[in-house]
């Protein structure tokens, strides 16, 4: 009898990537490994009232919700603490490890972040308890001063944001004052910006899998990700790709993308902290067949091979090579690259592809070329552009994904 597998998806609007998973699956059908049958179905969670010692169904979750929406966030602790469920991204990082906190870790790490400095918010916290407080433990500070040390132009963004809110470059001292009096409550971080950069890149990953892709941060939101190859020499690719995993490892988040610019042949990692990573049809257009074919890949071998969810973090394991002062930079990142390879059971997830998934490439291919595909092209745009781009942008995904599908018909 044949092992079922339910994974559950915890949504917000999206409806492009959700069905596009639901219908690979469902193509790809039954797989054998290690002499048994699997079958997966998907199931699109619900936010309910719930027993906490009620025991879920599924096998493993993907959640794109609990960042903004508190339910979902205190169901997946439940679960993550009390039910063997495997989830993507650990809930308890997801959440403690926001903007700041991940820029402090890869400092530790030795990684070149740039400069970065927490300021005070500039409205109070709404309590009456603040103002003793604050009179007795928070002397006037200079921000000017504090961006002269950090130096022009620079970023102020929150130390917890997302999706771009609140983020502003500045240039001189009036804009610094007037963003910072329009900040109100939000705790913000000034960060250095790495001016004249060779190149911008968006990295993609899915457990041990990660898609380096040419980024454009001033184009608008459906034309940043730039199709192109050959834009970092293959050792600057590598080492952007393996910060990537490197973060993901760390933080125990499985699907997460990483910015990092490359400048004169270095890798500033700037914006990785992204644990519900953009991967909208519309946005990736040309890149999407390989996430869901990558998310098909990574829940059908964490679900299978029962792999164990991981709460707690193996932080020491990596500071100990960040501490080891005979260690160059380059050595430190292989090292912290074998790190990661290893969590995410790196050789294993290669040879589970290789066998009880080789039919997936064509399964995704056959789906993308489909009048099916073509119909979720229409469906999702229609949901999510406005009325007066939807035509140009159905046209361009459509474009494009044909695009993906001449590429990976001519690489076979």
């Amino acid at each position: 009898m044949a092992q079922r597998h339910l994974i559950g998806l915890v949504l917000a609007t999206e409806e492009d990537w959700p069905s596009a998973f639901e219908t690979v699956l469902r193509r790809l059908g039954p797989i054998e490994y290690a002499g048994e049958t699997h079958e997966f179905q998907c199931e699109r969670v619900l936010n309910e009232p719930f027993d906490l010692s009620y025991v879920p169904r599924f096998s493993l979750v993907i959640d794109r919700l609990s960042w903004w929406y508190d339910l979902p966030r205190e169901w997946l602790k439940k679960t993550a603490l009390m039910d063997n469920v495997y989830l993507l991204n650990n809930p308890f990082t997801f959440q403690a490890m926001e903007k700041h906190a991940a820029y402090c870790a890869l400092m530790r790490l030795g990684l070149k972040v740039p400069t970065t400095w927490l300021i005070p918010h500039k409205l109070p916290p709404d309590n009456p308890r603040y103002v003793p407080m604050a009179e007795r433990y928070n002397p006037t500070f200079d921000l000017e001063r504090v961006a002269d040390q950090v130096g022009y132009p620079l970023y102020m963004k929150p130390f917890d944001g997302g999706q771009w809110v609140g983020v502003t470059r500045i240039t001189n001292a009036d804009e610094l004052r007037e963003t910072y009096d329009n900040s109100g409550e939000r705790l913000m971080h000034l960060q250095a910006a790495v001016e004249d950069f060779d190149v911008f890149t968006r990295s993609l990953s899915i457990g041990p899998q990660t898609r380096v892709m040419h980024f454009d941060p001033d184009a608008h939101g459906h034309y940043r990700y730039l199709v192109a190859s050959d834009f970092l020499p293959p050792a600057v690719e590598n080492e952007v790709a393996t910060i990537s995993r490197l973060v993901s490892a760390f933080f125990r988040w499985e699907f997460n993308s990483c910015e990092t610019i490359v400048k004169e042949g270095e890798a500033h990692p700037i914006d990785y902290a992204n644990a519900s990573p953009d991967v909208a049809l519309v946005s990736l257009h040309y890149y999407f067949p390989w996430a869901i074919e990558s998310l098909v890949a990574w829940c059908a071998f964490a679900t299978v091979t029962q792999r164990p969810m991981r709460i707690n973090q193996s932080t020491g394991d990596y500071f100990e090579i960040a501490d080891r002062g005979d260690l160059s930079y380059e050595e430190k990142l292989e090292r912290y690259g074998r790190l990661a390879d290893s969590y995410f059971q790196r050789e294993e997830f290669d040879e589970f592809r290789a066998t009880a998934l080789a039919d997936l490439p064509a399964v995704v291919l056959e789906y993308v070329e489909s009048s099916e595909f073509d119909e979720l092209v229409e469906r999702a745009i229609r949901l999510e552009v406005e009325p007066e781009r939807q035509d140009e942008m159905i046209d361009r995904c459509r474009s494009l994904t044909r695009e993906w599908a001449t590429d990976e018909r001519a690489r076979v």
